[in-house]
């Protein structure tokens, strides 16, 4: 499953500073564009894998529904 975030850089001195819009947290810095744009990819996942396991913890003794929620911006 594939979803889209907003990426924002920003060039500050010789670094790149990265963060995504949509999710606190989300950031890294790198030298190149390509090394940020990777370090943000990787952030993301990890972020949210982390996101994951915590709400998973979280609901070990409850009883939950999930489903998709989809919105338009």
């Amino acid at each position: 499953m594939q979803r889209e975030f907003t990426s924002v850089i920003e060039k500050r001195g010789n670094w790149y500073i990265g963060y995504v819009e949509e999710l606190p947290g989300v950031n890294t810095q790198g030298r190149t564009l390509k090394e940020v744009r990777e370090n943000l990819k990787e952030a993301l996942c990890l972020i949210i894998e982390a996101n994951r396991d915590l709400a998973a913890k979280s609901q070990a003794d409850t009883i939950v529904t999930k489903e998709p929620i989809t919105i338009e911006i």
